[in-house]
């Protein structure tokens, strides 16, 4: 199985993160789906096209509690943890959007699917309203919206969450994570007691037998 390794270097740092979802929130304009929809990506680690498929009824928002998302890929559920914070975000934007049940949870402005292109827009404005333009970021702008998820993917990692929590979160596999953001799983800062090492390893000494 091939799998195309992230490098550390492409992915965005949290205050970077926090930055463009802050520029979005107040340059959004009209489309005021677009927004929330890069939160929920952001945080939770979805596919952009599994964002725009949700609708009200797949967010359990219990108050002051751990609350739950149901996403659907490729005919496949899975269930992933809203903490609190995330459930009061939610709630206050289903009320402040006036949506029902079985709305989608970010519509477009006419109330179907929020457009893809008016989305790829706004990013586009917030990556270069945003990052600097050095030669250390400039080549990054056209980082697609997936890398939100990317990087809220390897936060996890480095959080200490099992990689085999992570994947079920994420709809991928443990091995596609190790493969894919192969700086998470390095050891050369463990410190390995070696003799410790040989010790367990070595085979018993059957001379005298």
């Amino acid at each position: 199985m091939y799998v195309e390794v992230m490098d550390e270097e492409w992915l965005y740092s949290e205050e970077q993160v926090r930055s463009l979802l802050e520029w979005m929130r107040g340059h959004a304009g009209a489309n005021r789906s677009v927004h929330p929809f890069m939160r929920i990506v952001a945080e939770q680690a979805l596919r952009p096209g599994e964002a725009r498929a949700l609708r009200v009824s797949d967010v359990v928002l219990p108050e002051g509690d751990l609350g739950k998302l149901t996403v659907r890929h490729k005919g496949v559920a899975r269930e992933i943890p809203l903490q609190p914070q995330a459930v009061e975000f939610l709630r206050g934007w289903i009320s402040e959007a006036g949506l029902r049940e079985d709305d989608l949870l970010f519509p477009g402005r006419r109330g179907g699917a929020l457009s893809g292109s008016v989305c790829k827009r706004v990013w586009e404005q917030a990556q270069e309203a945003v990052l600097p333009r050095d030669e250390l970021y400039w080549w990054r702008l056209g980082e697609p919206i997936s890398i939100l998820r990317e990087s809220c993917l390897v936060k996890w990692l480095r959080m200490g969450i099992s990689s085999f929590t992570v994947a079920e979160w994420a709809g991928v596999t443990p091995n596609w994570l190790g493969l894919r953001y192969q700086h998470c799983f390095r050891t050369e800062k463990v410190e390995i007691d070696w003799d410790r090492l040989a010790e367990v390893l070595a085979l018993p000494d059957v001379s005298g037998s």
